[in-house]
């Protein structure tokens, strides 16, 4: 978002309101009711957009029973998305980084505790979500796990705010822009759940969705973690609204990718009520991550399907069976973890990296004798593609 806020509106899509506070008047946005509004449809060129989302979400999620072992490769891929997200808001981590603090969790690293603590976010909601609606206790459920340790603990996870929080600026005075004063959030967020579970909408799914997103953005409720728990409800909704079953299509790569038109397109939609450029965005960015997962998830079965062609037949195919399995969640592993993981003795899983290394299937890091590291190079690299942190 770049530049003030314009104050010379009035904005079609809510309130711009007056807040004395410490000798100066700051404006902050109320947006409207997305309940009331005029239900948004779709025309042209954009509905065939909407239609090509669609069929790309359909042939994505499709694609999940024919992934040998598609919890695995979801656990792997909720990694690469809390990275992603996580990277939008500065975080400088790698997707080895992160591997490797998985495997050393006494390791300092604070960018990598963010992105395992999105993992568990992620994982809650889809656990909660058999028992709660899209809603704001399923928020604040979400939210206190997804800065249970990492940056943000101390700014109250899972409590709606109670103060003034805004978005760029050193006060709300030259602030890019300033969300609801805290005494509108609850108003806000009751019209937000009633929009996402109207089983009455006139309004496509995938418009809903974006729609829900921008406006959660724009109340922004909690004093930290509202983008990666925004990022994260785009994933959580296509899955309550029954669009996908398994968790494979994430949007942070897409907004990585874009991101300056990312948070003007949201502005817009505030200051200019200009829903429709941000919905054609947001049905893009569906349609191409969708295509981008499935080409990834379909050289991801090849590979797997070719690696394990090269060991079966192997006099300790067992073993090197069951670390390649292990691999595929957890591409850098030390050989101790590995043991701990899958219960092979020591010296039996260190010969079985030691023959998936001749084989080439995977490559040491770190050079010793002692502590040794192992990944699986060619399915690490088919997911590092966009995880390069943004510059500072």
């Amino acid at each position: 978002m770049k530049g003030s806020i314009d104050l010379a509106w009035p904005s079609p899509s809510g309130e711009l309101r007056s807040v004395p506070s410490s000798g100066e008047t700051y404006h902050a946005f109320i947006p409207g009711s997305l309940v009331d509004a005029q239900p948004f449809t779709l025309q042209g060129a954009d509905a065939l957009l909407a239609d090509e989302a669609r069929g790309a979400l359909a042939r994505l999620d499709g694609l999940s029973p024919v992934i040998p072992d598609a919890n695995l490769f979801i656990t792997m891929y909720l990694r690469k998305e809390a990275l992603l997200s996580a990277q939008i808001e500065g975080t400088q981590s790698s997707l080895s980084d992160v591997l490797l603090f998985e495997d050393d969790e006494t390791a300092d690293d604070l960018d990598a505790v963010d992105v395992t603590d999105y993992v568990a976010a992620l994982r809650l909601g889809m656990e909660r979500m058999q028992q709660l609606p899209l809603s704001t206790r399923l928020f604040n459920e979400i939210h206190a796990r997804l800065l249970l340790n990492g940056r943000g603990r101390e700014r109250q996870p899972g409590m709606i705010r109670t103060s003034q929080n805004w978005i760029g600026g050193t006060r709300p005075g030259n602030a890019r822009f300033v969300p609801p004063p805290a005494t509108d959030i609850a108003a806000c967020l009751s019209d937000l759940e009633r929009y996402l579970n109207n089983a009455e909408s006139a309004e496509l799914p995938l418009v809903r969705i974006a729609r829900a997103h921008a406006q959660f953005e724009t109340i922004h409720p909690y004093l930290d973690g509202n983008g990666r728990l925004g990022r994260l409800l785009i994933t959580l909704s296509l899955i309550s609204f029954g669009i996908i079953e398994a968790p494979l299509l994430y949007l942070s790569l897409y907004l990585k990718q874009h991101r300056d038109v990312y948070y003007e397109l949201l502005q817009r939609t505030r200051t200019h009520g200009d829903w429709q450029a941000w919905i054609r965005f947001f049905l893009e960015g569906v349609r191409d991550t969708a295509k981008q997962a499935m080409r990834t998830a379909e050289r991801i079965v090849k590979l797997i399907r070719e690696d394990r062609l090269r060991i079966t037949g192997h006099r300790s195919s067992a073993t090197l069976h069951r670390l390649c399995d292990l691999l595929q969640s957890t591409p850098i592993l030390s050989v101790p973890r590995a043991s701990r993981l899958t219960g092979i003795s020591h010296p039996t899983t260190m010969k079985g990296f030691e023959t998936l290394t001749h084989l080439g299937l995977v490559r040491e890091l770190t050079g010793r004798q002692r502590g040794r590291i192992f990944e699986y190079t060619a399915y690490l690299d088919l997911l590092r593609e966009g995880t390069d942190p943004l510059p500072r």
